[in-house]
């Protein structure tokens, strides 16, 4: 049944299990391949009860390890940027975790969860939303289905966008602030091994460019707010009494070399590797994982798959990568993926330009016909917004975590009437 669902011979998956459940050591490394799905919360539950069936964790070498779409979506996670987590991962709801911060920091703080970014969409689109303030994203590409997307945001009172370029999601908003990049800006990255990492200034931010935190506290302030810091070493000294797992992550520690959480006190080396006693709940929890399809699967009309991801030439939505003139020449526009068989199929030779549509929206791009995709599926990345793939994409979404499904959607694709050129330089 897996063979006739996956493809893969059933040879080849006991070989790979074998070759795991043996190894000395042995690590999984995943991506957004496998959790942006609608069963991305139970897929991640199969690759923990394989670990921890095979005591390939709790050991160096081991382990359950995600990589980050960016480079410090860790350290966000570490404090708090999460609708119903503190930071340190304290819950919102517990009241011995609310009690302590709401000391340190002298107000009242929800003991409601948030909501997530799909959901904040939603509520957006309906009214329930009056206002928003995005720093450093632009939904209206990377998120799915942009043209809900673009509803959503034109229904807010007020939109305040926070970047370094204006962004097609700055475009819409009421108010832009400028920030300035990771190369001009002082303060700490942490990376998916945990690690606590110094970040220096390498060039000035140009004009009135300011760093993330300087902006936020000008606006807490103007908001009545009694924030006063002085510089990121002074935001570090609060984290190290707000973030326990971070108690003893201090600048001088970290000077020239990182230190990994969870590093409770200055006399505390950091952790390597986690669990090597035990789980934080004590024994390891195994998770029943039945196989869901995904929420939209081909039919007559849309009879294939579209998924989504990244090339190695630009970075996610393009907003900084198609701005550098030579990776704009490696890679100028959208080259969409189609299987041999398929492309025969349907008539369609390689750079031809071909209408892709969904029960969303229509997009036309360019295509390559290549073995790389399987046949019945066709690959897009969604780092063009003159081929923008997030227009078709569905908003189903897990229901444990809320990650939409962006990894696959039915649709159909034909050859347009004309033959534009799907291309141009980005910004100006």
């Amino acid at each position: 049944r897996v063979q006739q669902l996956t493809g893969i011979p059933q040879e080849v998956m006991k070989q790979a299990g074998r070759m795991y459940a043996t190894a000395e050591k042995a690590t999984i490394v995943y991506a957004m391949g496998i959790t942006q799905y609608s069963s991305g919360t139970n897929n991640v539950f199969a690759l923990a009860n394989l670990a921890m069936l095979t005591g390939q964790v709790g050991r160096y070498g081991t382990g359950v390890d995600p990589l980050r779409g960016q480079n410090n979506v860790q350290g966000s996670c570490d404090m708090g940027c999460l609708p119903n987590l503190f930071p340190s991962y304290q819950t919102v709801m517990n009241e011995e975790h609310r009690q302590k911060l709401e000391k340190l920091w002298g107000c009242e703080l929800n003991n409601e969860p948030g909501l997530t970014l799909t959901e904040i969409m939603k509520a957006a689109a309906d009214g329930a939303i009056k206002g928003m303030y995005i720093l450093g994203e632009n939904p209206v590409l990377s998120d799915p289905d942009s043209n809900h997307v673009k509803k959503a945001l034109n229904s807010l009172d007020f939109l305040l966008v926070q970047d370094i370029f204006l962004t097609e999601t700055a475009e819409l908003a009421d108010v832009v602030l400028p920030a300035s990049s990771f190369a001009e800006k002082e303060g700490t990255f942490t990376n998916t091994e945990r690690r606590v990492q110094r970040v220096r200034a390498a060039v000035p931010a140009p004009g009135e460019a300011k760093p993330d935190w300087q902006i936020i506290m000008t606006l807490g302030q103007l908001l009545g707010l009694r924030w006063q810091y002085s510089s990121p070493k002074d935001i570090m000294s609060e984290i190290n009494k707000a973030v326990p797992i971070y108690g003893g992550i201090t600048y001088e520690r970290i000077e020239d070399e990182g230190l990994q959480w969870p590093c409770p006190s200055t006399d505390h080396p950091g952790t390597q590797y986690l669990h090597a006693d035990k789980f934080a709940r004590g024994r390891g929890k195994f998770h029943s994982v039945e196989y869901l399809p995904p929420a939209e699967v081909p039919d007559e009309e849309y009879p294939l798959v579209l998924s989504t991801g990244r090339m190695l030439y630009h970075f996610h939505t393009g907003s900084m990568s198609r701005r550098s003139e030579k990776l704009s020449k490696i890679h100028t526009h959208e080259l969409m993926m189609i299987h041999p068989k398929d492309a025969a199929k349907y008539g369609l030779t390689d750079e031809d330009t071909a209408l892709v549509t969904s029960r969303r929206g229509q997009i036309t791009t360019r295509l390559q016909i290549t073995d790389h995709v399987p046949p019945g599926t066709i690959f897009m990345t969604f780092h063009f917004k003159e081929s923008a793939a997030n227009i078709l994409t569905n908003t189903a979404t897990d229901p444990i975590c809320k990650i939409p499904e962006l990894k696959a959607c039915a649709v159909r694709v034909e050859k347009s009437s004309t033959d534009a050129v799907i291309t141009g330089k980005y910004g100006h």
